[in-house]
């Protein structure tokens, strides 16, 4: 299990023995992996931001116990790589937490991530190196992996570290709880904005289009989406977190108008979708989404959201150890189906919309996923919706932790489309 689940408050940390093991179990020599900033398994293992050039992580067990790890930095994250990697892992005795030693290396100009860490290898494993098996994530970028493999390397892909993330600590689910707390101010600011608006001008007679009505205004202004997204975020900053551009406000039906939807007007009687995904400084997410109707007539609006909170209900009373991550799923898409909305629609066609259940974590769409099976420490999206491009659409999304008799909350917020302010 990482480690940090004694001290919650304290920055996440990784136990490093999980990859150490999942090597010995394979039989192999190092376990290798490569990525640039926008790599969250290389995030998570040394828990330092990268850059757009590439880093390098190798790690190796030990014949006793514990093991060891080498990253390989460009020169200019040498600091924090040291800082975030090698001393936030000491104890107070000054060893490694996880009995994993750590030490940082700087790449020479011009050297490629992979070559630096098939040289590495080399000198972890001795005479094995360049005749050995190292273990890889899916992830490994193509020319690193030759690198590796030019140089007598067999290559095994491994989950890992996959698995890894995807039960979270103590710690880790503290980073999440206060970015979905932000992620809860985020959608509270977009309500108020929504309720404070005015509705000018009467429904035309005979013509209940939303489109045939003037937009709403706020502040003295048409409400655009844009406008709407920017408040959004305004709220995140204040909260110390980061939009990551992940705000996205979908306004009615049309799946162009779902995310950025610019200078879109938002009128009476449309569905807005506000899904804020907010990332933090560890580069943990949250994952909120409400669906808000400002002055509307209680149609399709209300029967879509009254079915969404319905699949949202069962999708979360089958949250428990033990239980399938598709299988909470289903139970939002039977209940979907069970107030006359397609679970399955083809293209274009009104019915539920995207994938109800996912992980979350580092990345917005992680492990657990499919048919795994739910444990304790995971943290997953419930998120069930639905669409008619020719209307509008509703979706409902919160993040839970599974617990060992169930699950909780990371934040919670009122369900209704009704907007109020709070």
């Amino acid at each position: 299990m990482n480690d940090g689940s004694a001290s919650p408050h304290r920055p996440p940390r990784t136990d490093l023995t999980q990859i150490t093991e999942a090597v010995a179990a394979a039989d192999a020599d190092a376990f290798v992996a490569v990525g640039d900033r926008f790599d969250d398994d290389l995030r998570y293992l040394t828990r330092a931001a990268g850059s757009d050039r590439a880093s390098a992580l190798v790690v190796t067990p030990s014949e006793d116990a514990g093991g060891r790890a080498v990253y390989c930095v460009p020169s200019a994250l040498r600091e924090r790589a040291e800082r975030r990697f090698v001393e936030a892992a000491r104890d107070r005795d000054g060893g490694f937490h996880d009995s994993i030693s750590r030490e940082v290396r700087t790449d020479r100009a011009g050297d490629h991530a992979g070559e630096r860490a098939t040289g590495v290898v080399r000198d972890l494993i001795g005479d094995a190196g360049g005749d050995g098996t190292a273990l890889v994530p899916a992830s490994i970028p193509h020319d690193a992996a030759v690198y590796l493999e030019r140089a007598g390397n067999e290559l095994a892909s491994t989950d890992a570290v996959a698995t890894a993330r995807s039960l979270k600590t103590d710690a880790e689910i503290d980073r999440l709880g206060r970015i979905q707390r932000a992620a809860v101010a985020g959608v509270s600011r977009a309500r108020t904005v929504l309720a404070e608006s005015a509705v000018e001008g009467a429904r035309p007679t005979g013509d209940d289009r939303p489109d045939r009505r003037p937009a709403l205004r706020w502040d003295g202004s048409p409400l655009t989406a844009e406008r709407l997204r920017r408040a959004v975020n305004v709220a995140l900053a204040a909260e110390g977190v980061g939009d990551a551009g992940d705000t996205a406000i979908g306004v009615g039906g049309s799946a162009t108008s779902h995310r950025r939807a610019g200078t879109t007007d938002i009128r009476p009687g449309e569905t807005v979708v506000v899904g804020v995904s907010p990332r933090g400084p560890d580069g943990y997410h949250g994952d909120l989404t409400r669906t808000f109707v400002v002055d509307g007539d209680g149609g399709w609006e209300r029967r879509a959201s009254v079915a969404v909170e319905a699949a949202r209900e069962a999708a979360l009373a089958e949250v428990e150890p033990g239980t399938p991550v598709a299988t909470v799923g289903g139970e939002a898409a039977a209940e979907l189906a069970a107030y006359g909305f397609d679970p399955n629609p083809e293209p274009g066609e009104a019915g539920a919309t995207g994938e109800p259940v996912r992980g979350v974590g580092l990345s917005r769409c992680e492990a657990p996923s499919g048919g795994t099976e739910l444990r304790p420490g995971h943290v997953i999206a419930v998120e069930p919706g639905v669409r008619d491009p020719t209307v509008g659409r509703v979706r409902l999304g919160d993040l839970v932790v599974v617990t060992d008799d169930g699950y909780e909350p990371l934040a919670e917020h009122p369900l209704g489309i009704a907007p109020e302010p709070r």
